[in-house]
C-alpha cells in the first residue's frame, strides 16, 4: 500500500518514505529522513536531520525529531538519530541528533513510550521498552537500559547510566548511576530499594527476587567500600539477576553510583 501524505505536508526531495506510512497535515519531513513501514506522523510533526524512524512508530502532534543538539560545541558536523520500531512518541517530545564528541549517534530502541513533553538529548543511548513520563528529560550521553521507567518531571544528568529494569520516581534529579532493578526517588535521587513491582510484572522467580533483596541489603550494609561489596557479592551469588547488578557496578563508568541508604 503506498504512503498517504496530506497535501499540506512538506516532504523534501531525498526523504525515503516506506510503504504504509501516513504523514498528516502540516508535517515537515527533511531530505535525509528515512521512515520505515507503517510509520505515522499525526500532524504538525517535524522530522529533520539524518534521522531514521523504525517500522510502525507513531509520532504525535508538535513533536520535533532529529533537530541539532542543544550543545554549544556542535558546529554542524554530520550526526544521526536512529529510532527503533513500534515506539509511541507523544505531543511536544524532542529528540536530538548526536555530536562528534559523543560518537555522533543518538539511539532509541523498540517499543518505547515517550510521553508528552519529554526530551532525549544528543548521544543518549536508550534501550527497548523504556517509558519516559511527561516532561522528563535525558541529558546528553546518558545510557538508559531496557525496561527503565523515568517518572514525570524527572531529570537525568549527562553521562549517567540507568541499569535495566530500574524505576525513577516522579520529580527526581538523578546525578549518579543507578543499578539494574533499582528504585530511585526523592528530589535529589536516593536509591531507596528495588523495583519489585516491575520484577513481578516480568515474571521474575521468587528465588531471584529473594536473591536480589539479599544483594541489596549487602550493598547497603556490608563492610568495605561499595565496589568491594559488589566484588564479594559477585563471588558469592548464583543469580543471573544479581550478577547483572555486579557487572553493571564494576563496568566502565566515570560516574559514581547512587548507593543505598
Amino acid at each position: 500500500m503506498p504512503a498517504v501524505i496530506h497535501p499540506s505536508a512538506v516532504v523534501e526531495r531525498g526523504a525515503q518514505i516506506a510503504e504504509d506510512c501516513k504523514i498528516g497535515p502540516f508535517c515537515h519531513v527533511g531530505p535525509e529522513v528515512v521512515l520505515g513501514r507503517g510509520v505515522e506522523l499525526k500532524s504538525h510533526v517535524v522530522v529533520t536531520g539524518a534521522t531514521e524512524i523504525g517500522d510502525e512508530t507513531m509520532v504525535f502532534p508538535f513533536a520535533v525529531i532529529g533537530e541539532i543538539p542543544q550543545d554549544l560545541k556542535f558546529k554542524g558536523e554530520e550526526t544521526r538519530l536512529v529510532i527503533g520500531k513500534r515506539n509511541r512518541i507523544r505531543e511536544h517530545v524532542t529528540m536530538n541528533c548526536g555530536t562528534d564528541g559523543g560518537g555522533g549517534l543518538t539511539k532509541v530502541g523498540d517499543d518505547g513510550l515517550f510521553m508528552a513533553g519529554c526530551h532525549v538529548a544528543h548521544d543518549a543511548q536508550v534501550g527497548d521498552r523504556v517509558i519516559l513520563v511527561n516532561n522528563s528529560a535525558l541529558a546528553g550521553h546518558c545510557v538508559i537500559e531496557d525496561d527503565v521507567i523515568v517518572g514525570g518531571l524527572s531529570g537525568v544528568h549527562q553521562w549517567v547510566r540507568i541499569g535495566r529494569g530500574a524505576i525513577i520516581g516522579a520529580v527526581t534529579m538523578v546525578t549518579n548511576d543507578v543499578i539494574p532493578y533499582g528504585l530511585v526517588q526523592a528530589p535529589r535521587g536516593k536509591l531507596d530499594g528495588l523495583n519489585l513491582v516491575g520484577l513481578k510484572r516480568r515474571g521474575v522467580s521468587r528465588s531471584d527476587i529473594t536473591a536480589l533483596r539479599a544483594a541489596f541489603q549487602m550493598l547497603a550494609q556490608g563492610e568495605g567500600a561499595f565496589a568491594d561489596r559488589a566484588k564479594r557479592l559477585g563471588n558469592e551469588t548464583q543469580s543471573d539477576y544479581v550478577r547483572e547488578i555486579v557487572d553493571f557496578i564494576l563496568g566502565d563508568s566515570d560516574r559514581h553510583f547512587l548507593t543505598p541508604g
